[in-house]
């Protein structure tokens, strides 16, 4: 039995074909359903987000398998192979195990790092073992992928560094003041990053959230999301005093807030530290600003850097990142070879047991005198001889060799064990 994986993703596909390939809503149960039909198929699961669709499967015969999956994912979806064709990626046995282990650990995601895919890879787990698709290589092969992922986020900085506008603008907040919760946020403006920001923000604890727009309902809407209260645009610099943090995304054409009106805003707070985050391209807040003491101001620019070091630092992690997935990989192969002895052990066992039951008929036939004490020291002496005999080949069959099929071979030829003997 082997595994494959077959998919495409945001490296080798674009939304458009991603989205032709998804399997959405009830499209996931008839997907599964409709490969698990597919002759020589023995488990599956599939994994369909917006950046990839993967077909996780086993199969005695890979390149076969892999054929009628391409062939059934353009009739399900109803479109031509070669339009998705050029697009797909197929691995097989160690390198398909290494990709889901990758994918698992957001090696193989457009953000190194994120968090949501081993999300979204338990999720399909869970729904293809509801669904009873899966088997014994595929549910070690999610719990390994899972614990691997685990492994990878205790043992490596790989999701400590923000790789996003929205996140470094949480990130340096912390550090200014390590503890969100009893700051006072402001939202000026309703730029998309500034929002994201402002998410962030909300979710790490900030007290409370004031929102400012030039279209007030807008802002009120905003506050509502936050769980915050509106403010009119024209009012935010008598509020600005009460905020520790504020981010500022307004487009609006100059400047908003000046180094003058900023030194006021100080003396009132009695030159608490401020961290200002300014999104907005032309810049809405005057740079000068800067240069008050206790002000922190950052630009898009700035964040762009804070950014690029977290990058580099993110490719340092993901190098021992990619050792501990090939120490799981190691692992995971070894014990999926093992699995190829196992019907010969069972049927070496099987063997033993049947020739003991019947030596052990014969002799109580030939002693019928014998009482129930001397029957079980015999019994026990026949069952002592007969594991120490059997030991020996049981654990040759385990251990991992090169030699290992010629010696389940020799080992089947020696004990006489057929073909009908593996069936049972």
């Amino acid at each position: 039995m082997k595994v494959i994986v077959i998919g495409l993703n945001h490296k080798t596909a674009n939304v458009e074909t991603r989205e032709q390939l998804a399997f959405n809503g009830p499209k996931m149960e008839h997907g599964l359903y409709g490969l698990q039909k597919i002759r020589g198929i023995r488990e599956l699961a599939l994994l369909s987000t917006c950046n990839r669709v993967e077909i996780y499967a086993c199969a005695e015969d890979a390149l076969s398998a892999a054929e009628d999956i391409k062939n059934f994912l353009a009739a399900f979806h109803n479109i031509a192979r070669t339009g998705f064709e050029g697009s797909l990626y197929t691995h097989m046995e160690s390198d398909a195990v290494r990709h889901v282990f990758r994918v698992a650990s957001s090696l193989d995601s457009m953000i190194v790092g994120e968090p949501q895919i081993l999300g979204q890879l338990k999720d399909i787990f869970d729904f293809a073992l509801s669904k009873k698709t899966t088997g014994i290589l595929l549910n070690k092969l999610m719990k390994t992928a899972i614990s691997t992922a685990k492994r990878v986020r205790t043992e490596t900085r790989i999701a400590e560094n923000a790789v996003s506008i929205s996140f470094a603008a949480v990130e340096l907040a912390k550090k200014i003041f390590i503890n969100l919760s009893e700051k006072n946020f402001m939202l000026l403006g309703a730029g998309e990053m500034a929002e994201l920001a402002a998410h962030h923000l909300v979710n790490n604890g900030v007290k409370e959230v004031a929102v400012v727009n030039r279209t007030h309902e807008r802002g009120c809407e905003l506050a509502r999301e936050f769980n915050g209260r509106a403010v009119r645009f024209e009012d935010f610099a008598h509020e600005l005093a009460r905020m520790d943090i504020i981010i500022c995304s307004t487009g609006a054409p100059s400047y908003i807030l000046n180094k003058e009106q900023m030194n006021r805003v100080m003396k009132e707070r009695k030159h608490r530290p401020v961290f200002i985050i300014d999104i907005s391209v032309p810049r809405n807040i005057d740079p000068e600003i800067n240069k008050i003491e206790n002000v922190y101001l950052y630009d898009v620019d700035d964040l762009q850097e804070v950014i690029d070091s977290n990058i580099i630092e993110r490719k340092k992690e993901a190098e021992k990142a990619e050792h501990i997935v090939s120490e799981e990989v190691e692992k995971y192969v070894k014990w999926m070879s093992s699995l190829d002895s196992v019907p010969t052990v069972v049927a070496l066992r099987r063997k033993a047991e049947e020739i003991r039951s019947e030596e052990l008929e014969k002799f109580r036939s030939k002693f019928p005198d014998m009482n129930g004490e001397q029957l079980k020291a015999v019994e026990y002496l026949a069952t002592a001889i007969v594991n120490k005999l059997i030991h020996p080949p049981t654990t040759a069959l385990k251990d991992d060799s090169e030699d290992r099929d010629e010696l389940i071979a020799m080992i089947r030829k020696l004990y006489g064990i057929n073909g009908e003997d593996l069936e049972r």
